[in-house]
């Protein structure tokens, strides 16, 4: 059986043009950043076995919600606004169901969803609180949310694509108005890239300083050799993960009793 990534390259040896939005599998320049999204997408199946139905919100090329499909779920769909995206998705990942649109809009119906993951997509959104309050309305009673963001404290700033990027207690009280938190945690540098960073500085600025093609060979080695093991995440309050570079949050949504 291929893997993930083997079937997105099987399918599609020429990916899309990057633009800096979206993150693919089997592209050697922009591994570190595939590989940072996947420790988050291992992290959810390590902690909360899928199961039911799953929404991924935001899938893009849709290496998540394959993820998610195979450990576990009953169903995946994979929600993204792109065509271009879904129309690859539904080819590369045949068992994930595609739909095309708004995801502070979705037209699912209310409590349909055990699980909605969105990973990296929230500093995209203009309506954030609206998203939010949409996930709320579509999972089901009792079901869970799962939400991951670029640290505003330490990501490199000045990426066009985002339009609010937010700290751990700014993620905290946003998902908070909506859903009960249940979990909060920080993704930083395993090991093996903390000694890097010692002996050649902070490898995230030296990536965005300059073109690929223009990288010092060491730097180059080790974009091409980054796994997702390369990564922790550790659990953590929402003001002890000023210093992560990505911020994890799990919120429920209260059950209902009837009246």
């Amino acid at each position: 059986m291929l893997s993930v990534m083997e079937s997105h390259e099987a399918a599609f040896p020429q990916v899309m043009e990057l633009t800096g939005e979206r993150t693919a599998p089997g592209i050697w320049h922009e591994n570190y950043w595939f590989a940072r999204h996947e420790a988050a997408y291992h992290w959810i199946t390590a902690t909360r076995k899928p199961t039911g139905r799953v929404l991924d919100a935001g899938c893009g090329e849709g290496y998540g919600a394959e993820l998610l499909r195979l450990a576990g779920a009953d169903s995946v769909v994979g929600l993204d606004y792109e065509g271009t995206t879904i129309r690859r998705l539904a080819k590369v990942y045949p068992q994930v169901n595609v739909v095309q649109g708004n995801l502070v809009q979705t037209g699912f119906a209310d409590d349909t969803f055990e699980l909605v993951t969105s990973l990296q997509t929230i500093e995209h959104l203009w309506e954030q609180p609206r998203f939010v309050a949409e996930c709320r309305r579509i999972l089901k009673p009792d079901g869970v949310l799962i939400l991951t963001t670029p640290n505003r404290l330490t990501f490199p700033p000045g990426n066009w694509y985002h339009t609010r990027e937010l700290t751990g207690p700014e993620l905290a009280d946003l998902v908070g108005a909506e859903l009960t938190i249940v979990r909060t945690a920080g993704l930083r540098h395993g090991p093996r890239l903390t000694a890097w960073e010692q002996e050649y500085g902070d490898c995230v600025d030296a990536q965005l300083a300059t073109d690929h093609e223009h990288w010092d060979p060491a730097l180059a080695d080790l974009v091409r050799s980054v796994t997702a093991a390369d990564f922790t995440i550790e659990d953590s309050d929402p003001a002890g993960t000023a210093d992560s570079l990505d911020l994890l949050l799990v919120g429920r949504k209260a059950p209902y009793h009837g009246t």
